[in-house]
C-alpha cells in the first residue's frame, strides 16, 4: 500500500492534472512479488488508450510501466522508467508529446 501512495504522490507532484486528464479511476495497490516492490494498477479512458496502466517498482529503484487494454490484452511495456519519467511515459501512450 506505501509504494502505491507513493507513486500517486510522485504522479500529482510531477503534473497535478495528469489523473484526471487521463481518466484515471478504480485504483489498486499490487502487493510485493519476486520481481516488485509493490506497485498501483488503475483504469484509463485516454484518448489513444482505453483499458489499465499497471506501474511497478522494480528492486533495482525503477518503475515497469504496462499497458493493458479492455481485452485484457499486454499492449505496450516500458522498463527501466524512473519516477520523473511517469507522467511523460503515459502521455506518450496517450499520444500526447512529451514536453
Amino acid at each position: 500500500m506505501e509504494i502505491a501512495k507513493i507513486i500517486l504522490g510522485q504522479i500529482k507532484y510531477l503534473d497535478k492534472m495528469a489523473l484526471m486528464a487521463w481518466g484515471a479511476r478504480n485504483f489498486v495497490a499490487l502487493p510485493k512479488s519476486k520481481e516488485f516492490q509493490g506497485g498501483l494498477r488503475f483504469k484509463v479512458n485516454g484518448l489513444k488508450h482505453q483499458g489499465w496502466v499497471t506501474i511497478e517498482l522494480t528492486y533495482l529503484d525503477e518503475y515497469t510501466v504496462t499497458f493493458i487494454n479492455e481485452d485484457v490484452e499486454v499492449v505496450k511495456v516500458r522498463h527501466g522508467v524512473y519516477c520523473d519519467m511517469l507522467v511523460d511515459v503515459i502521455d506518450y501512450i496517450e499520444g500526447k508529446e512529451a514536453a
